[in-house]
């Protein structure tokens, strides 16, 4: 073999050398994640007022009471919204009160909360709703709810307030205690 033939076979073997893939290697690791379930919750800084001027006919004023409905439990069961309230009264030496009937939720605004993802809540309340008034609070009424695998997540949930005042109503400031509550399940 002539040293033409040997440097043209060694190039051929460099080059099949070259030309061979190099071996890969890989890796697989499983990732886990611990997803904690939070709580159900119903929170207001609200202070709703109204205000109106006797004037000889039956009057309805309307408030809102500002909610944020968490639901971060992560299980879909469902929830619901109960309202009660203590009797509007002027207090004092010759308390006045209004009807344990003045108070409806006429409806409610529900709206997924800014900065968060949600599903939401399937409401099956139909309006109006009695707010129950006693001189002390009697049994709470659902007046808002989320059905079975909705209502996940934050939400602003405002109830519209209409209050009956009779054109014989005494003139006032007249107060009521409204409890709100978060329940479990639709």
């Amino acid at each position: 073999m002539t040293l033409k033939t040997k440097l043209a076979t060694g190039m051929a073997t460099m080059a099949v050398v070259v030309a061979l893939p190099a071996t890969a290697f890989a890796a697989t690791a499983t990732t886990t994640g611990n997803v904690g379930a939070g709580n159900l919750s119903l929170t207001t800084t609200a202070a709703p007022t109204f205000s109106a001027t006797l004037d000889g006919t039956d009057q309805t004023k309307s408030y809102t009471v500002p909610t944020v409905a968490t639901d971060s439990r992560g299980s879909g069961a469902g929830w619901n919204l109960t309202i009660t309230s203590t009797q509007f009264t002027t207090g004092g030496a010759t308390p006045s009160t209004l009807a344990t009937n003045a108070s409806s939720i006429t409806g409610v605004a529900n709206a997924c909360a800014p900065g968060g993802t949600c599903t939401n809540p399937t409401n099956s309340v139909t309006y109006p709703v009695g707010v129950p008034a006693g001189a002390t609070a009697p049994t709470a009424v659902k007046y808002f709810n989320a059905a079975t695998s909705t209502g996940k997540g934050k939400f602003n949930n405002t109830p519209g307030v209409d209050v009956f005042l009779p054109a014989d109503a005494n003139a006032g400031t007249y107060s009521s205690t409204l409890t709100l509550s978060a329940v479990s399940g639709p």
